[in-house]
């Protein structure tokens, strides 16, 4: 008979089944190359965050592309304002709007690389 533990004295516990088999790791990129249902997800999910992403960046330039001339209909006193001798909506149409198209698009390439990233730290953790 073994001495009872003393009351505060901490008791190892063990498993007599030390040898039991353990589940190989299935790592996630493994499972994106061998395109299993689980990789489907995975892809998908990324796909549907780069999509959203893209749309919500087309709405965002279609509202201003569409609601600039809006403006220009609604405030008609804006057609008469000149800058550097062109109509205010040329220039603002015509030269203006490029730049915003190209902030646009270095602001949708980092937002898609950040969640390229954040897939690849999902996908490298699981």
């Amino acid at each position: 008979m073994s001495p009872e533990p003393r009351p505060g004295r901490r008791v190892a516990v063990t498993s007599p089944r030390t040898a039991a088999a353990r589940r190989p790791r299935y790592p996630a990129t493994r499972e994106i190359d061998e395109q299993t249902d689980l990789g489907e997800v995975y892809m998908r999910s990324l796909l549907r965050t780069q999509f959203r992403l893209a749309m919500f960046v087309c709405t965002v330039l279609a509202c201003v592309v569409c609601g600039l001339p809006l403006l220009f209909l609604l405030i008609p006193d804006l057609a008469e304002v000149h800058l550097l001798g062109v109509p205010l909506p040329w220039a603002v149409l015509a030269g203006l709007i490029y730049p915003g198209f190209v902030l646009g698009a270095w602001l949708y390439v980092r937002q898609a690389e950040r969640n390229e990233r954040h897939f690849a730290d999902l996908v490298d953790r699981s």
